[in-house]
């Protein structure tokens, strides 16, 4: 009898529980489920307006899937992109605008899509620059640069009468220097430690893919400085002569390397 008594107390205890259950794994109810489109957009904006990136991503989100296939729904897949940047989340920002022009090739809006893609990467850049002064630069990745000059570049040849297009091509050229600056730290960091036949290379690689920028004067040093080094004077000769034909008020023949307090990066 006691244990028919048992069975019954613990069959009433497993279903309690069960019951139990469902409250504890209740969900918080979407707030925004009566809420309009345009609404939504409203609220995502004054919440990127104010800093709140994250809230607003996700009502970004939600108005993608509320307003498929409307204009609004692409307005939301570019404030998100940019809300996931202002986020500190490029990755995810990137992502958001490849698959932006994967799925609106015709859009209005792709010339600030392309703009913004450049601007992320660009950013991206510069942080890299100002965070690695102090470390080792012999060998730095600049997929970054390279892939926002290329973002711009397509803006500019695509949409030249796009309102982002002047300052793309600012910023084209601004990573042009910056690329051809970079090869030329390199080749001076390898020059000071005695690897002249690395210093050389890295020195060529600004003269030859970024003819014109001011940074080409002191790879051409370089290279002069370290074929005299290696004891080759013959070519050390044929680079001095290339450096004083196209730089022939050029300092550096007479006063050697350039002592400057500004980043290297900093070409403006």
């Amino acid at each position: 009898m006691l244990r028919a008594k048992l069975s019954v107390v613990c069959a009433w205890s497993l279903a309690g529980a069960v019951l139990l259950l469902p409250g504890c794994s209740s969900t918080p109810p979407d707030q925004t489920a009566d809420w309009s489109p345009n609404k939504i957009y409203a609220e995502a904006k004054d919440e990127l307006s104010s800093g709140g990136y994250d809230k607003a991503v996700v009502l970004f989100e939600k108005l993608e899937g509320r307003a498929a296939g409307t204009p609004l729904a692409q307005q939301a897949q570019l404030d998100k992109a940019y809300a996931q940047y202002k986020s500190g989340e490029s990755a995810q920002a990137l992502a958001t605008l490849d698959r932006f022009m994967k799925l609106h090739p015709a859009s209005p809006a792709l010339d600030y899509a392309l703009y913004l893609k450049g601007i992320i990467n660009f950013n991206d850049d510069l942080g890299l620059f100002s965070a690695v002064t102090r470390q080792d630069l012999a060998e730095r990745d600049q997929k970054a640069s390279k892939e926002s000059f290329e973002s711009f570049k397509e803006l500019v040849t695509r949409f030249p009468e796009s309102r982002y297009t002047p300052d793309a091509r600012q910023r084209m050229t601004y990573i042009v220097n910056s690329l051809a600056q970079y090869e030329v730290h390199v080749a001076r960091y390898y020059y000071g430690r005695g690897a002249y036949v690395a210093a050389i290379n890295r020195a060529q690689v600004a003269v030859t893919d970024y003819q014109g920028v001011p940074a080409v004067e002191e790879a051409l040093f370089i290279i002069v400085k370290s074929y005299d080094a290696l004891g080759l004077t013959q070519l050390r000769d044929d680079a001095k002569r290339v450096l004083e034909k196209n730089y022939p008020q050029t300092e550096y023949l007479t006063r050697g390397f350039k002592t400057n307090t500004d980043p290297w990066w900093k070409v403006w």
